[in-house]
């Protein structure tokens, strides 16, 4: 049976200003689901607030997926769901390897029983982490790098993608993925995303342009702006947008 993410009427706050207004979508496994807008419009409010950040307030509104309203769970719960996000700004932390920080994460996500089991063996983690990275053609010196310390913002990214494919979650959502790429960058990260494509996984593609859904094509475009969807169509509306600007549809959003 075919997982959906299906988000009802949510309303986010930020330190006591509103945010997102009434936001609702449905995301399929198997679909990828462009959301663009402008800045301050609540692309990354609704990543934020969808992961379980605490400092996003959940107002109103639902987050369902396989009959559980997501937001009575904790973020690690939430994950253990199946609901991943890529920040757009991926923290460094120094001292600690790739290697080490990816097996704690597959081992709070999809190993171990709580029980006083140790997780998934090395081993085993090698294995798999060894198979990500040929499936991603990332170098195998890599992972023996400390966490995004002195990554360049596609190798940051690139963190977050080989993350993202060992963690193998039902729905994830990008957060700006192709902020501060060069060109160059943005191809290889895309052609990770695409790697990781398939029936088994939704994705929410938060952009501000279009550049990136030259590489990865979705079936879905939506627009924000003032915390909800203003106007959804196919991959078409992209390239519209990225002629006409978003003017014109704030403008008919407002007078309606």
């Amino acid at each position: 049976m075919t997982s959906s993410l299906v988000i009802k009427d949510l309303r986010v706050s930020v330190e006591g200003k509103l945010i997102l207004k009434g936001l609702n979508l449905e995301v399929k496994q198997g679909e990828i689901h462009a959301i663009m807008g402008p800045n301050g419009s609540g692309k990354s409010t609704m990543a934020y607030a969808l992961a379980g950040h605490p400092k996003y307030e959940v107002e109103g509104g639902e987050v369902w997926m396989d009959g559980v309203n997501l937001l009575e769970l904790s973020p690690d719960e939430r994950a253990k769901a199946g609901l991943f996000l890529a920040f757009q700004y991926p923290t460094a932390i120094p001292g600690i390897s790739m290697a080490n920080f990816l097996r704690a994460a597959v081992n709070a996500v999809k190993g171990g029983n709580g029980n006083g089991s140790k997780g998934i063996p090395i081993v085993q983690f090698r294995k798999m982490l060894n198979e990500k990275m040929e499936l991603l053609k990332i170098d195998k010196s890599f992972a023996r790098r400390y966490l995004n310390e002195g990554f360049s913002g596609g190798e940051k990214k690139r963190a977050e993608i080989l993350q993202m494919a060992l963690l193998e979650p039902k729905f994830a959502i990008l957060d700006e993925t192709d902020s501060g790429l060069d060109i160059d960058a943005l191809r290889v990260v895309s052609e990770g995303i695409n790697a990781l494509v398939g029936p088994e996984r939704g994705f929410i593609l938060i952009t501000h342009y279009q550049r990136i859904l030259n590489y990865v094509k979705p079936h879905f475009v939506h627009v924000m702006y003032d915390g909800q969807i203003i106007k959804s169509g196919g991959p078409e509306l992209a390239h519209e947008l990225e002629v006409t600007g978003y003017d014109d549809l704030i403008k008919d959003a407002a007078a309606s």
